[in-house]
């Protein structure tokens, strides 16, 4: 008796943490309202260069939104955080977060969306 009690105590807490995960992985992939922006910037050929330790990258990101998962993002850090990847390198990225732009032009900092926007002719959503 003892036992079963503990396995239906067990199954509940797996149900509960499955289905958590089942949902925190349904709601990253939800639409954003600015899909469309993010979707136009890559479009256009701009490209965010980040490090995944920088939080002015985070920030830059938290723009976005959900939309985030749509930017044309390239990570620039090596994986223990202490080198730069060689595209990073090869594009003398030399802070985060940088922008790039198809007109060759560059933009440092957490760039405003509106500032993306004249940049590139992507319609901000009203």
């Amino acid at each position: 008796m003892h036992t079963s009690k503990n396995i239906f105590i067990w199954v509940v807490i797996g149900g509960v943490v499955f289905g958590g995960i089942y949902l925190l992985i349904r709601a990253s992939n939800q639409p954003g309202p600015l899909d469309g922006f993010a979707s136009c910037l890559k479009d256009k050929g701009a490209i965010f260069y980040g490090a995944f330790w920088c939080p002015h990258c985070q920030n830059q990101k938290a723009m976005f939104g959900n939309s985030s998962r749509l930017l044309p993002y390239v990570e620039c850090s090596a994986p223990d955080g202490q080198g730069q990847n060689p595209v990073c390198k090869e594009k003398q990225i030399t802070g985060y977060p940088t922008w790039i732009f198809a007109d060759g032009s560059k933009e440092s900092g957490e760039v405003a969306l509106q500032k993306l926007s004249e940049k590139t002719g992507c319609p901000l959503p009203q």
